[in-house]
């Protein structure tokens, strides 16, 4: 083990023993090792959030939103739309999970805001609650959207539009809508402000040049009572803000539909993002990146995306010196599953999911882990004597 994993290792255990930020303000020794998120007739595990503070666990499956206490008493379900809902993340500022939702034949996307405090039974319906609220992304309805070829019509293969179409032509950076969703400081702080950061779909097509970046939007959400509009299906509203806070790119390489599960850990003070592994044979394709909060985005070259004799210009952050190293194009990361539930809940503690398909419907169990900074094993389950050890330490109560 390097020195790099060795000092990780003991921050992490140190954390575990003494407590931090995240430990005082209570919840943490009675998070749950392993909990179960129920088996339903919907989509796979997009998402899960934890409100900490509050002792409950929210999963996303798709069309489904179940929420369940740390005890794994289910409290609550809410259903009603045809969209799909993907990554989650529990704002304590306002006490609401924010959740991706998309509509892509519609060129439709929003960012849900659920008021989950008052979701207290099973098979409360979206359209007739107002509990569930949407807010549109012009941002990303532009990018999805644009008419690449310049033929004057956003298209499918056979120049009809069908909306989500891998060999499509068009859609700007491959963006194929929207996935990972996380709270956190503005990039290139690790304090201050939380902004919610929304990462962009990307299509797997291995024949473009232009979808080897991640694409994330920063917006700050004080303000968006104002947008926040109940979902129509019939007739998708378009209320939301006209410009994004930041725009930035990390170069990982392709994936297949860019960032699924999005995630700011306050302990190491760094971004991870979750994906499924892309396809393309010059990139590692690895399963997790992450990158430093404090790192400063700077002005560069958009490799594969042209605009005129050269490369589009964008704000560039750099992936985190940190886990696996591909010698051929320097990108770095992990061989870990996190593309469908990855939630930080402090002192290096993280909850991962897996999904798996049963004869009933779609589950998802989620283990406590907690990070070792290892490149080989980053993550490793906690322990009941870990968590006795918090349990028995006044500072983390």
């Amino acid at each position: 083990m390097s020195v790099r994993h060795r000092l990780a290792l003991a921050a992490s255990i140190l954390a575990l023993c003494v407590g931090g930020p995240a430990l005082a303000e209570g919840g943490l020794a009675n998070l749950p090792l392993t909990q179960n998120g129920g088996t339903w007739k919907a989509g796979h595990v997009q998402g899960v959030a934890v409100d900490v503070r509050g002792g409950f666990i929210y999963y996303s499956f798709t069309t489904l939103l179940a929420k369940y206490d740390f005890s794994g008493k289910l409290i609550g379900t809410l259903v009603g739309w045809t969209g799909h809902l993907g990554d989650l993340d529990f704002n304590p500022a306002d006490g609401k999970v924010y959740g991706s939702l998309e509509y892509k034949e519609d060129k439709a996307f929003y960012i849900a805001v659920i008021d989950v405090a008052r979701l207290d039974r099973v098979g409360v319906e979206a359209s007739g609650s107002a509990l569930f609220r949407t807010v549109y992304l012009p941002e990303v309805v532009r990018d999805y959207s644009a008419d690449l070829n310049g033929d004057g019509v956003f298209e499918g293969d056979d120049g009809k539009f069908k909306g989500d179409v891998v060999a499509s032509p068009d859609h700007r950076y491959d963006a194929s809508g929207i996935d990972g969703v996380s709270f956190g400081p503005a990039f290139g702080q690790t304090d201050g402000r939380r902004y919610l950061t929304v990462a962009y779909g990307v299509y797997g097509n291995t024949t473009r040049t232009d979808n080897d970046q991640q694409v994330l939007l920063q917006y700050d959400v004080g303000d968006w009572g104002r947008y926040a509009s109940p979902l129509t299906e019939a007739a998708p509203h378009h209320n939301g803000p006209a410009a994004v806070d930041a725009k930035v790119f990390v170069r990982t390489g392709n994936t297949r539909y860019g960032v699924q599960n999005l995630a700011y850990d306050p302990a190491s003070k760094r971004w991870f993002m979750g994906v499924y592994p892309g396809q393309k044979p010059a990139w590692p394709n690895y399963g997790l990146y992450a990158f430093d909060g404090a790192a400063q985005p700077k002005t560069g070259d958009l490799i594969g995306v042209k605009a005129g004799p050269g490369w589009e210009q964008g704000r560039l952050l750099p992936l985190a010196d940190d886990g696996l190293k591909d010698p051929a194009t320097g990108v770095r990361g992990w061989s870990q599953k996190a593309d469908v539930g990855l939630q930080p809940v402090g002192a290096g503690l993280f909850y991962l999911a897996v999904n798996a398909k049963t004869p009933d419907g779609q589950t998802a169990d989620l283990t406590l882990n907690r990070w070792t900074g290892d490149a080989h094993k980053p993550f490793v389950p906690v322990t009941a004597d870990e968590l006795r050890k918090l349990a028995d330490n006044p500072a983390a109560r």
